[in-house]
C-alpha cells in the first residue's frame, strides 16, 4: 500500500511540475487573448488585447503627472511597439526584460509604424526574452515589414558616408540632418548587396552612456558590422540599433 502511495505522490507532483512549466509557455494566450496572426489582421483603430514579453523600453518620464513609457513587447510569432504606456513608477521598474503583460488598447499606425496606444496593462506571471531574428537577406523585399517591431539582426553591412552641416563625409550624424549634439540620436548609413539604408541609435533607448551609442561614435566609413536592435519603422525601415560589432 505504501508503495502504491509513493507512485500516486509521484505522479501528482509530475503533473503539477507539467502544469506549472505549461503556465510559462510563451506560446499559450490567456482566453480573449489575440494571436500575433489575429492582431496583424486587425484593423487599424480596432480595439486589440494581447500578451507579450518586455523585450525594451523606451524610458520612463510624467506629463502632467502621469507616468508613461514606450515599449517593445514580443512573443513567439511576432512584436509590439507599445507606445505611450500609462505606468507607474513601481510598475516600470518591474518591467525588467522579459516580463510578461497582457495589453488593452487601439491599434493604429504613425508613418507606418504600427503601435498600440492608450493602452491598460497587467503584469502576468512568465518570462521570455527573445534571440534576434537574422533579416539581412530581407532587407530592400517586401517581406521584411512582417518583422516589425521584432529584435533582429544585421549582418555584414558597410558603414557607408552621411553628409554634415559643411558637405563633409561622417560616419555618423547627431540627429538626422546633422543638427543635434552629444546625447541626441544617431543616424548612419550602412550598405549591403549595393544598396544603402538609414539606421539609429534611438536616444531614449540607448543613451550617451550606452555600449552601442559609444560604438557608433567610433565606426568609421568602410568599417563592416554586424548590428542588433528593433525594426522599428518611419516611412520605411528604420531599425533603432542596440548593438554594434566591427568585424573583419
Amino acid at each position: 500500500m505504501k508503495r502504491i502511495l509513493s507512485l500516486i505522490l509521484v505522479a501528482v507532483l509530475a503533473l503539477a511540475c507539467f502544469s506549472c512549466g505549461n503556465a510559462d509557455d510563451p506560446a499559450k494566450k490567456s482566453e480573449g487573448v489575440m494571436t500575433y496572426a489575429e492582431y496583424a489582421a486587425a484593423a487599424l483603430e480596432s480595439e486589440v488585447t494581447i500578451e507579450a514579453y518586455v523585450q525594451a523600453k523606451q524610458g520612463y518620464w510624467e506629463k502632467d503627472g502621469q507616468g508613461l513609457a514606450t515599449i517593445y513587447a514580443q512573443d513567439l510569432d511576432g512584436a509590439y511597439f507599445i507606445y505611450d504606456l500609462k505606468v507607474t513608477k513601481a510598475d516600470y521598474d518591474k518591467m525588467v526584460n522579459g516580463t510578461k503583460l497582457r495589453v488593452k488598447g487601439y491599434k493604429t499606425e504613425w508613418r507606418g509604424e504600427v503601435e498600440i496606444i492608450d493602452a491598460t496593462y497587467e503584469i502576468l506571471e512568465g518570462s521570455y526574452i527573445a534571440e534576434a531574428k537574422d533579416v539581412t537577406a530581407l532587407l530592400g523585399t517586401d517581406d521584411l515589414i512582417k518583422s516589425q517591431n521584432m529584435f533582429v539582426s544585421f549582418k555584414g553591412m558597410t558603414v557607408e558616408a552621411s553628409k554634415d552641416a559643411n558637405g563633409n563625409d561622417v560616419a555618423f550624424l547627431y540627429n538626422w540632418d546633422g543638427s543635434g549634439e552629444e546625447g541626441n540620436d544617431l543616424y548612419f548609413n550602412v550598405s549591403i548587396d549595393g544598396k544603402t539604408y538609414n539606421f539609429t541609435v534611438e536616444s531614449y533607448l540607448c543613451g550617451a552612456d550606452t555600449d552601442v551609442y559609444k560604438a557608433v561614435k567610433e565606426l568609421k566609413i568602410g568599417d563592416k558590422v554586424d548590428m542588433e536592435g528593433f525594426l522599428y519603422w518611419y516611412e520605411g525601415v528604420n531599425p533603432h540599433i542596440t548593438a554594434v560589432k566591427v568585424i573583419d
